[in-house]
């Protein structure tokens, strides 16, 4: 059933898709029209890339600065962008992972036509100045992308308030189906499509919508809206709970990453005395992630080693991520099975 046809059906179908529409505008704090429908996260991200395409950004060879810790997406669109004949610059972080506007203020030259900065980070949590980095990008004429796939149903946003001119969601991640996200346009903003066919989401995406999908986020959309302040709060303790506990079993062997910076409520990465690998292999039940040792790097290796971690620390850490129906009792469980892991293979 196409929302493109002429009978009530249709137009049943039609309804359904801009309802969804304007939830997902009304959790982001923008207008329906902004609001364009993708596959996920990824589309999202090369959409709002790879549709500021080298003609648009001019003659010569046009400028990206990209963060050092964006997620694989990005880092692959902008790999995509330098074959194409960007020249792309990486932003250093601090140890926490924390990007500095000012830094990236010092690193806007005339050719720089796009800054990409996430709002939070997947691994370390850690939640970036972004309000700052994009009032430094229009005061220079440079256009702002951030990656909010790892925030969106975490903490409450507002894209007027952070100013960004593209930001990329992904349903799954706030709760709703696979293989449908959005990205947030800002109205009078050009984009050139990246997928061609029949004109679908204002022009900027070709082929058939995916309904099923975009109902199921316009209905994730409405709940994250409704419930994520109180969920942030909620995260945030069990997030607590779990370092208080290892803390108070384990003592000084463990070191919590980018403690002292705003972060998300739900994400920890954990420092523990061994290789996190065994731990997590003899704490069979819980399902937690770590570093990998392929060529090239894993983001969980890639983030941090740009936050300054050696390789053998990367090989301790444990990222955590709670979710909404998490509850204390399973912490608890999280917290005497890692335990009991630690000295199992510290004897």
């Amino acid at each position: 059933m196409l929302p493109t046809q002429s009978h009530v059906q249709a137009a049943a179908v039609s309804e359904a898709i801009e309802m969804s529409r304007e939830k997902v505008a009304m959790t982001l704090g923008c207008d329906p029209f902004e609001v364009v429908f993708t596959s996920g996260g990824t589309e999202a991200n090369n959409l709002a890339m790879l549709g500021f395409d080298v003609d648009q950004a001019g003659s010569g060879h046009p400028h990206s600065l990209v963060s050092a810790v964006e997620t694989d997406a990005v880092v692959a669109v902008a790999i995509e962008l330098q074959r194409r004949g960007w020249e792309i610059e990486t932003v250093p972080c601090d140890e926490d992972g924390l990007i500095d506007a000012d830094d990236i203020a010092g690193r806007i030259r005339p050719e720089t036509k796009l800054v990409c900065v996430q709002l939070a980070n997947p691994v370390l949590g850690t939640i970036q100045p972004i309000r700052e980095v994009a009032d430094c990008c229009h005061n220079h004429g440079v256009r702002l992308h951030c990656d909010a796939t790892a925030a969106v149903g975490k903490i409450p946003m507002n894209v007027a308030s952070l100013r960004v001119d593209t930001l990329a969601v992904s349903g799954h991640k706030m709760y709703g189906p696979k293989g449908c996200g959005a990205l947030f346009v800002r109205r009078g903003l050009e984009l050139s499509p990246v997928i061609f066919g029949e004109d679908r989401e204002m022009g900027l995406r070709g082929g058939d919508e995916n309904v099923p999908g975009i109902v199921g986020l316009g209905a994730a959309a409405h709940l994250t809206g409704r419930c994520v302040s109180e969920a942030e709060i909620t995260l945030a303790d069990l997030r607590q709970r779990l370092i208080d506990g290892l803390r108070s079993t384990l003592g000084d062997d463990v070191s919590v990453l980018a403690e002292t910076t705003d972060g998300l409520p739900n994400t920890v990465a954990i420092e523990f005395p061994g290789d996190a690998k065994r731990i997590q292999k003899a704490a069979r039940e819980l399902v937690v992630a770590t570093a990998q040792s392929n060529t090239p790097p894993d983001e969980i290796t890639r983030v941090l080693r740009a936050a300054g971690r050696s390789d053998k620390q990367v090989g301790r850490v444990i990222r955590f991520s709670a979710g909404w129906t998490t509850s204390r009792e399973q912490i608890d469980r999280a917290v005497s099975a890692l335990a009991d892991a630690s000295e199992c293979l510290s004897r």
